[in-house]
Order: structure tokens, then sequence, then C-alpha cells
């Protein structure tokens, strides 16, 4: 089993009920076991700053998937919540985005997939959550919280925990 690190992110509709959604399929389209899910964060826009603010959070489970049927596992539930990745514009809005953050310490180089996520470290939307579920966790050589400390986390606002 691997222990796998999903950053989720949205601003269109209903966010914090698609997550929950989400993550049920998540966990029950890979046979994972959810280990922990951060809180959910109110996030500045990132890329084309003229949208609504997102809604972002981490979660960690634990699947006997490989990273490749993963991936296509995370990309089939996009789409379920109304992601259509060949018509949206880059960093624009959606309904959600589900990140491959890291799976165990595995590196993979190709076109369709890189881990650990190759940006990971250089937003807060992402290490601010994660740090709250796995702060000591070491991606690519780095603990998440020394990469957090060396970020901006200026406008990132904890969300109310839900009923």
């Amino acid at each position: 089993m691997a222990d796998v690190l999903i950053a989720l992110g949205g601003n269109v509709g209903d966010v914090r009920a698609t997550f929950r959604k989400a993550i049920s399929n998540i966990c029950g389209m890979t046979q994972a076991a959810l280990l922990a899910r951060s809180s959910d964060y109110a996030t500045p826009p990132w890329g084309d700053e003229q949208q609504a603010r997102f809604i972002n959070a981490c979660i960690e489970i634990e699947t006997s998937l490989d990273p490749h049927a993963l991936l296509f596992t995370l990309h089939r539930i996009e789409h379920k919540f109304g992601r259509d990745r060949a018509k949206e514009m880059r960093w624009g809005p959606r309904t959600l985005d589900l990140d491959l953050i890291a799976y165990d310490d595995v590196s993979i180089r190709k076109p369709e997939l890189t881990l650990p996520h190759p940006r990971w470290s250089e937003r807060a939307f992402v290490l601010v959550p994660l740090a709250e579920i796995a702060p000591d966790r070491v991606i690519a050589g780095r603990r998440v919280a020394a990469a957090l400390a060396e970020l901006s986390s200026a406008g990132i606002e904890r969300l109310p925990d839900l009923n």
C-alpha cells in the first residue's frame, strides 16, 4: 500500500459539498483508506486573479493503485464533478481540481505524470492544508513545514468546520 497526498481545490459551485463527495469517490473508486483530511481554507486565486476565491484542502490516503491508475481515477472524478480539462482556461475557475502531490517516495518524470508534483513547494494554498495533516512529511528532500515557512500565507483563511 502506498501513502499518497492529494490536494483539492475549486471555486465554482458548493465546493465544500463537492469536496465531501469527491473524497468519498476517491476512497471508493481507489479502494483507499482515508488517513487524514485537512480543514478547508479560503485562498486567493492564483494565476488568473480575476475570479472568485478558491477553497483548498488536502487529504492523505493509503491505496494499492499504482500512480498512473490513481491519476486516471482522479481525472475521472474531476470530470464527474463538471471539470473539462480540454476546454478550461489554465488557472481559471473550476468545480474541482485534484492534484497528486506525492506517492510514497516515488519519483516520476513523464509528460502525463510528474511526482512529486513539480510545484508543490511553491504554493501556499497547497502547503497550508498539507502542513496541517503532514507537517513532518519529507517530499523530494524537504519537510512540508519547512517549505511552508519560506512562503507567505497572506490571504489564506481557515474555514469553520462543517457539521
